[in-house]
């Protein structure tokens, strides 16, 4: 089953990177073969007010059932990025991390490896506990944990640890 998925992301710096893995669904046959598909149209938003981004932030997040959250160089540090993941766990979503770092976007080369956002963020679970989100959910590496071939899987994985 392909899963509407909302993509969270630091825009500066990591542009390049980012289009190749929002994108990767487009060189698949169909949503299906790819398993997701990108549900954001965040373009048209970028020079908005705060109240008006939150008010974009929360509409794209209709319909959702995972968070991809694409971990570049300075993405722990972008506000927006953690008030969409703690969104993301205020409704329920699945969680995926992935590093993209190691992406050499579009001839541009790497950049540094970031700090994981998913540490700042607590969830409850069933159990009574609470525990960081990089515990609940994975992260992974999209060179060298093949995004491009297991990006599906991740996010299928993700919708199922949240009961999606």
């Amino acid at each position: 089953m392909a899963r509407r998925t909302f993509f969270s992301f630091h825009y500066t710096g990591d542009i390049n990177r980012i289009g190749i893995v929002r994108n990767s669904w487009l060189t698949k046959k169909d949503k299906q073969d790819a398993g997701f598909w990108d549900a954001a149209d965040w373009e048209q938003v970028r020079k908005d007010t705060d109240l008006a981004i939150k008010g974009w932030i929360n509409k794209q997040f209709e319909n959702t059932s995972v968070t991809v959250v694409l971990i570049g160089e300075k993405t722990s540090e972008r506000p927006w990025v953690n008030y969409e993941i703690k969104k993301s766990i205020e409704r329920g979503n699945g969680i995926v991390g992935i590093c993209i770092h190691n992406i050499n976007g579009l001839g541009k080369g790497t950049s540094l490896r970031g700090k994981n956002p998913l540490n700042n963020h607590s969830i409850k679970c069933t159990d009574g506990k609470t525990y960081k989100a990089s515990q609940v959910y994975k992260t992974y590496d999209w060179v060298s944990d093949h995004g491009y071939e297991n990006l599906g899987d991740w996010i299928e994985a993700a919708a199922k640890t949240a009961g999606k």
